[in-house]
């Protein structure tokens, strides 16, 4: 948590400094224009991906498959859209990054294999055969079966 609360105080100060940096090299005006262009490449990237993401999800269930990957890949490009959104330029790399296809695809399946070996882990102790169970003459609570009738009166 701690390295958390570190990344997110230090993060606008480097984009503050890299800021700095490229518009002593470019010049401040051409700096500020690749940032509003890489936001507004963020706003057009999240808008395609959300609609391409549910179409390919629409096709996914019509052929019967669970549309996991598709909604993963949806996912990095939202992040990849959100990350060009905010001004700075090691976001838009971090979004760039995440905008190759090979990126999304290495995260996918790194993601599939966690989950698989999570719903391995849950599953080997669901079925534990030495679980605790109450013993046969241990305490029941008293549990009385049968039917009732109202008798107003």
């Amino acid at each position: 948590m701690r390295v958390f609360l570190l990344l997110l105080l230090l993060f606008p100060v480097l984009e503050l400094f890299v800021f700095v940096k490229v518009s002593a090299a470019i010049g401040f005006f051409p700096a500020l224009l690749l940032i509003i262009g890489g936001s507004a490449l963020g706003l057009l990237v999240m808008r395609v991906a959300g609609i391409a993401t549910a179409l390919r999800a629409r096709e996914s269930l019509q052929r019967g498959e669970l549309p996991a990957e598709d909604m993963f890949q949806g996912l990095l490009l939202a992040v990849a859209g959100v990350l060009l959104l905010i001004p700075g330029f090691i976001s838009d790399v971090l979004g760039l990054i995440c905008l190759m296809p090979f990126t999304r695809h290495f995260a996918a399946r790194k993601l599939r294999q966690r989950a698989e070996a999570q719903a391995m882990r849950q599953r080997a102790f669901q079925d534990d055969p030495f679980a605790a169970r109450p013993p046969e003459g241990g305490h029941r609570p008293n549990v009385i079966e049968g039917e009732y009738q109202r008798r107003d009166q």
